[in-house]
């Protein structure tokens, strides 16, 4: 037989051969971006109905993508809210919930127990590179950094950026960090963001070839509040709207440059705040919107937030949820997407939340737990949430016990204003089991959040 006769036959074996080979490449694992915002309330976007704040680029994620409208943290403050956001887990259960202290300080000689696995230590097991760019707060000194807990790299300060030296304290330079190095003790806020930009933007251009996770939590909008000059004194919200449109045009810059790396729909951002606004500020504070109270408090408006979720050609393009969804869920969703399995030796207090990101369900969750410290305040099943203790956001009034719990149906009254309690004694009873039930299922370990370097 001639060449000509069997030139046919070897072209198509040969792309039988590469067919096959290409159903047995397995595909990439989707990249993973959470944007945390600090002190961001659940009002302070246009979005989520803000009047004078201008948010462009977080408007267009919620467009092509989905916003949730009951979503909340696990804590009403930074450094327990952080540590609820990486581990999957309420702070309660691993002593990062203080009595006196709710967040960690300067001073705080202790961090995030090294017994708790981060998201970022497990996707880095399954062959993620993971970087975390801005505020840490779970643990400044060097065994806690976290280059200790699962990332790779590391660009940021270790905590809030109003702990900086006064004459009334002995509080270090503010240091900004590059991995375990210290380099610069004397930080213009107002070039933050823009550097926390860049770096985030470089991670991603690095990493562009493999499975990344890049957590990038903001310091801002907590106060001090600085914006740089590209957006200072532009917004009619004073400085708290610049701050906010400048942390949205960051949001912007890296949305722009997945689509650009053709890397958008493998790729899920989840974009959210760490609790709700501080109110005391005043105007440097945020907005709660419809919500009643703000950070450090577990009505509605402490601990819930603004939620978007980006992830084109999985999500469906303007999508609004209103799926009972908790930060803790983002855990058990990350390890799904990775492929890996859940951790057998821990309970987790999150759920898998893919089913609602790809539009299959609206419910994955039905109860949420609300601790201010280390004492469970209030819980709600569906609708229904019971206050079993309430205490004003930042007040120096004492926190008040009810003997029967104060009562609110949340899709009537979002902003807590009709206690219903007297109506519905049996929807009282049934959260009250619900509470003793949570309460009595494990015993809190002692609190690290008060340990202060000797």
């Amino acid at each position: 037989m001639n060449a000509s006769f069997w030139r046919p036959l070897l072209c198509l074996g040969l792309l039988l051969q590469c067919s096959v080979l290409v159903a047995q490449t397995p595909k990439r694992p989707p990249n993973i971006i959470v944007i945390f915002a600090d002190d961001l309330g659940y009002g302070d976007l246009g979005c989520y109905g803000h009047p004078t704040i201008q948010t462009p680029y977080l408007d267009r994620m919620a467009k092509e993508g989905m916003r949730f409208t009951q979503f909340y943290v696990g804590a009403d403050v930074c450094t327990p809210s952080r540590a609820a956001l990486l581990t999957g887990r309420l702070p309660i259960r691993y002593g990062m919930a203080g009595e006196e202290r709710g967040v960690l300080f300067p001073d705080s000689s202790k961090g995030l127990p090294h017994t708790e696995a981060t998201m970022a230590s497990a996707l880095k097991a399954a062959g993620y590179r993971t970087g975390i760019v801005g505020k840490w707060h779970l643990g400044h000194l060097p065994e806690y950094l976290p280059t200790t807990h699962g990332f790779d790299f590391y660009f940021g300060i270790p905590y809030s950026n109003d702990m900086r030296p006064n004459p009334h304290n002995h509080v270090p330079p503010l240091p900004l960090y590059r991995n375990e190095e210290v380099i610069d003790l004397d930080i213009d806020q107002r070039q933050l963001t823009k550097r926390y930009t860049k770096e985030a933007i470089r991670f991603i251009e690095e990493n562009q070839e493999r499975p990344f996770f890049l957590y990038y939590p903001n310091n801002f909008p907590h106060v001090p509040l600085y914006a740089s000059s590209d957006f200072e004194g532009k917004s009619k919200r004073g400085i708290y709207g610049d701050v906010v449109s400048e942390l949205d045009w960051s949001v912007g810059r890296i949305l722009e440059k997945l689509k650009a790396l053709d890397l958008a729909e493998n790729t899920l951002v989840i974009f959210t705040s760490d609790n709700g606004p501080w109110l005391s500020q005043k105007e440097k504070g945020g907005s709660a919107g419809l919500l009643f109270e703000g950070k450090a408090s577990t009505y509605e408006g402490g601990m819930r937030v603004p939620a978007i979720a980006w992830w084109p050609g999985t999500i469906k393009p303007n999508q609004i949820s209103t799926a009972l969804v908790a930060s803790m869920d983002l855990y058990p969703t990350f390890l799904t997407m990775a492929g890996l399995n859940m951790p057998q030796d821990k309970t987790l207090d999150g759920d898998n939340i893919l089913p609602i990101l790809r539009n299959e369900t609206d419910e994955v969750r039905e109860i949420m737990f609300y601790y201010h410290r280390n004492k469970l305040h209030a819980v709600r099943k569906g609708p229904w949430k019971a206050h079993f203790t309430t205490k004003p956001s930042y007040s120096r009034e004492k926190a008040q016990d009810h003997e029967i719990p104060l009562l609110y149906n949340l899709e009537e009254d979002p902003s807590e204003q009709y206690n219903v309690n007297e109506e519905f004694p049996a929807i009282v009873a049934s959260l009250t089991e619900i509470y003793q039930k949570h309460v009595n299922s494990f015993t809190p370990p002692p609190s690290i959040m008060e340990e202060r370097i000797k």
